[in-house]
């Protein structure tokens, strides 16, 4: 999973990237920041119960934009995977976030990358396209 994790890397790197849903027909974006590697899959949080969430429920497809030097733009579908060990990976990792997602993450939404497609743009040519 070596391209896996160097899809992870920019990611994380970026620092900030940001994730792209659909409600109804009107695309939504915001910001995100809680990334994780785990069991070869690159996993993202969204705080439980909201609008993304709910999107993310009703239409699995999303994108996700990030740029550090070049861009990154993932297409993929998003799973929901709400086994404890994986929450409290982000929150070994990530532990700012404890108080408001509790010991084991419980209090946000985990899902990780599917049937993902990754294109890496340098200047607006694409110099690599990497899928999982």
């Amino acid at each position: 999973m070596e391209s896996t994790k160097k899809v992870f890397d920019f990611l994380e790197k970026a620092g900030t990237f940001y994730l792209a849903t659909v409600e109804g027909d009107q695309p939504r974006v915001r910001p995100y920041g809680a990334i994780l590697y785990f069991e070869d899959k690159i996993y993202i949080m969204a705080f439980g119960k909201t609008n993304a969430t709910h999107q993310i429920a009703a239409n699995q497809k999303a994108e996700i934009c990030a740029f550090k030097g070049q861009t990154l733009r993932i297409e993929c579908k998003l799973v929901e995977d709400s086994r404890p060990e994986v929450g409290r990976a982000l929150i070994n990792k990530m532990p700012m976030l404890k108080q408001a997602l509790g010991e084991n993450g419980e209090k946000g939404v985990m899902y990780y990358l599917k049937d993902a497609k990754a294109d890496f743009f340098k200047m607006m040519e694409l110099e690599e396209t990497i899928t999982f």
